[in-house]
């Protein structure tokens, strides 16, 4: 079965697929968290992380990385009912000998969420699962924009 996949073309989705002379890729800058979730989703394209610039076939330089959150409303008592998650960052591609392979663009992933009074505890851990789920939404992005110029810079 797993040979008649790979020969069809398969690949996971989200993978991230390499030209030949690319052996590896450097991620500069970005949140920790952030870089974790990268270096998952590159494990799992079976692509290598590089040590250094120097050594990396590709560069992703992310800056502008803010993250915030904000009040959308408030009950009567006072207290916050929703609140809005936000993330966003620009990023770029850079590939051998410092060629621009991707000008800079913008990731800007934003989520809102209900504040139950009743049960804090649990809305704390919700936050911590949106915001994972934000970094995989970037993540996705990085790779998908990062696809499209390679492909658009092999033609």
């Amino acid at each position: 079965m797993l040979l008649l996949l790979s020969a069809c073309g398969y690949h996971l989705r989200g993978a991230l697929n390499l030209p030949s002379n690319i052996k590896s890729v450097y991620l500069e800058g970005g949140s920790a968290s952030l870089q974790e979730e990268f270096n998952k989703a590159m494990a799992a394209s079976s692509v290598a992380i590089a040590a250094s610039e120097q050594s990396a076939g590709l560069i992703i330089k992310i800056t502008n990385e803010i993250s915030d959150r904000r009040i959308l409303s408030l009950s009567t008592g006072g207290a916050a009912n929703y609140f809005e998650l936000g993330y966003e960052f620009d990023y770029e591609l850079i590939g051998p000998n410092e060629k621009i392979l991707m000008p800079r663009q913008l990731v800007s992933i934003k989520r809102e969420y209900y504040n139950n009074q009743q049960a804090v505890i649990a809305k704390d851990n919700e936050e911590i699962i949106i915001r994972n789920e934000m970094y995989q939404q970037a993540v996705r992005s990085i790779v998908n924009g990062t696809k499209l110029a390679l492909e658009a810079s092999s033609k």
